[in-house]
């Protein structure tokens, strides 16, 4: 089972050799087998890698993000057939019906607003109360949108009432690199899957490719929450990134056994797929974690 999160951040070279992963710096070489790695994050633009070790890491699933510049991510490796079975599994998701997508939306909007509340009980503030209403008036599809009005009441609950997530803060910074590891990490188990991350449920971003990806990770979001909340960084730099980074090493409990984060999403996607398949909401398990 792979369960690494590989970061190279230096000015390296990086190739394939024997099933390895092979880092080499002008001080050492390093070397980590590939049936290891989950998730390879490239942090500098220093760095050269070949396209053999691609290739090999692209037909392993192995997820591959790149970094910009300002070491942020600004993409990410997706193979062109990341199953088997792919056509089969496009003909499949093509068939879900409305009915299914909906429900299955409304079933991720209620968990991502328990996951909420959960948050703030254990922060010990009183805007969880406000998030009990708000869950029992959640409609079909999530028709009134009472995510996006929970969504206010708990970040201004977390950062204080004058926070916004358009300001360019530290905090904005370190929440959109939190979310777009989950997303890449989630992104990986669709791909694998065989099926397409343009057909979301419910974000239909005509420009987004991640479409799917973006729906399934919204539950996960609180867990990136209370890991900003706790560093309250006043920069985003490798120290802070590496605590997130390592939020997909943290064990949580899913469908009563304790895994990673990273093999938990794999199990999670497993089971909203069959629900999207079978119409059986049943089949769906969340992922539990603890403050």
């Amino acid at each position: 089972m792979s369960w690494r999160v590989v970061v190279v951040s230096s000015n390296a070279k990086v190739d394939y050799k024997l099933d390895y992963l092979v880092v080499r710096t002008l001080e050492e070489v390093k070397r980590v087998h590939l049936s290891e790695i989950g998730v390879l994050i490239v942090e500098s633009t220093a760095i050269s890698i070949t396209s053999y070790l691609l290739c090999e890491l692209l037909r392993r699933k192995v997820k591959v993000i790149f970094c910009d510049h300002e070491r942020n991510p600004c993409g990410e490796l997706v193979p062109t057939h990341g199953c088997h079975d792919s056509s089969a599994k496009i003909r499949q998701q093509l068939k879900w019906t409305e009915g299914v997508r909906q429900q299955v939306w409304t079933e991720i909007v209620r968990e991502k607003l328990r996951r909420q509340r959960s948050h703030l009980r254990h922060r010990g503030l009183t805007q969880a109360d406000r998030l009990t209403a708000y869950l029992e008036e959640i409609a079909w599809n999530d028709a009134t949108n009472r995510e996006g009005h929970a969504a206010k009441v708990y970040f201004n609950a977390l950062f204080g009432m004058e926070f916004t997530r358009t300001e360019d803060t530290p905090i904005n910074a370190a929440l959109n690199y939190g979310y777009s590891l989950i997303l890449s990490a989630i992104n990986r188990e669709i791909s694998a899957a065989g099926y397409l991350n343009q057909l979301g449920l419910a974000h239909e971003n005509t420009y987004n490719p991640f479409n799917l990806g973006c729906d399934l990770m919204e539950p996960l979001r609180p867990l990136v929450d209370s890991t900003v909340l706790d560093l309250h960084p006043e920069r985003l730099e490798r120290a802070e990134k590496l605590v997130l980074v390592n939020l997909l090493n943290r064990e949580v409990l899913y469908d009563g056994k304790w895994q990673y984060l990273l093999y938990a999403m794999r199990l999670y996607c497993g089971g909203l797929f069959r629900a999207l398949q079978s119409g059986d909401m049943s089949e769906i398990k969340w992922i539990d974690y603890e403050w």
